[in-house]
């Protein structure tokens, strides 16, 4: 009854259901280690914003490199602003708005921490400068979520050369610094608040949007572990059906043979 298995066609059938268990498993096991990998994430940054302020200098420092861990951790430092250095980034968006991040240089006795004051809207025209509200000025305390520098593997954005003056795609900090009279930190502060909060000021970011912590991946992890199941059952009900046809046509055949007879 079953010599059919092993017929051309179905032995074809067999090695493409072989195939395809252990490739649906594997990509399960992938989007599981995303699961695994998002939630931690987010729990971390949750956590980190949670947490109560540190002084920057604790978690990072010039010339360093913010711990992937400490990222979006509240810290606080103390110095000036420096606006003859302030750099405005190019295609940042705002609630659907293109502009410009604002970012000035606030000079500290540790060094220069390089500070995202927020975001302005764009000019005229593409290559037109912001109108950029000046900061406080003498000593200021700001607070901000500790952020990397810019990369493109971070960020995806590719930086060029040819932009107009003062205006840069990335906020990568160690090549900023190259430019600046002074030993810059290895990150940079995402404004939250500052004091004194002077008069008008770019729109502060709002806090990162930690998701549903992999929740997608999870649904995908179970939805290839579920096509297993779906390759084996219809391999089974390929395989029954085929069976009961057989069966089928034999009785025909006898019923005929029986008549002829």
């Amino acid at each position: 009854m079953y010599r059919f298995l092993l017929s051309r066609r179905w032995v074809g059938l067999h090695l493409l259901v072989l195939v395809l268990i252990p490739a649906f498993f594997f990509l399960g096991r992938w989007q599981w280690g995303r699961f695994e990998e998002r939630s931690a994430d987010s729990t971390r940054i949750t956590a980190n914003l949670a947490a109560a302020p540190v002084p920057v200098d604790r978690l990072d420092r010039a010339g360093a490199s913010v711990p992937y861990g400490d990222r979006y951790r509240l810290v606080t430092a103390t110095g000036r602003y420096d606006t003859a250095h302030q750099l405005v980034v190019r295609r940042r968006t705002l609630n659907s708005r293109v502009g410009f991040y604002v970012v000035t240089p606030l000079v500290t006795p540790q060094g220069a921490v390089l500070v995202n004051r927020g975001w302005v809207p764009a000019g005229a025209t593409a290559d037109a400068s912001p109108q950029v509200p000046a900061p406080p000025t003498g000593q200021v305390t700001v607070t901000g979520r500790l952020r990397p520098a810019e990369t493109r593997d971070n960020t995806g954005i590719r930086t060029r050369s040819g932009l107009p003056s003062g205006q840069i795609l990335l906020i990568d900090t160690p090549r900023i610094a190259e430019g600046l009279p002074y030993a810059v930190f290895g990150g940079f502060v995402e404004l939250t608040a500052q004091q004194p909060q002077g008069g008008a000021s770019p729109e502060l970011l709002p806090p990162p949007d930690v998701g549903a912590g992999g929740g997608l991946n999870l649904a995908y992890a179970v939805q290839w572990w579920l096509f297993i199941g779906i390759a084996v059952g219809g391999w089974v009900l390929l395989l029954r059906r085929e069976a009961r046809d057989l069966r089928a046509e034999r009785a025909s055949q006898a019923v005929t043979a029986g008549a002829a007879m």
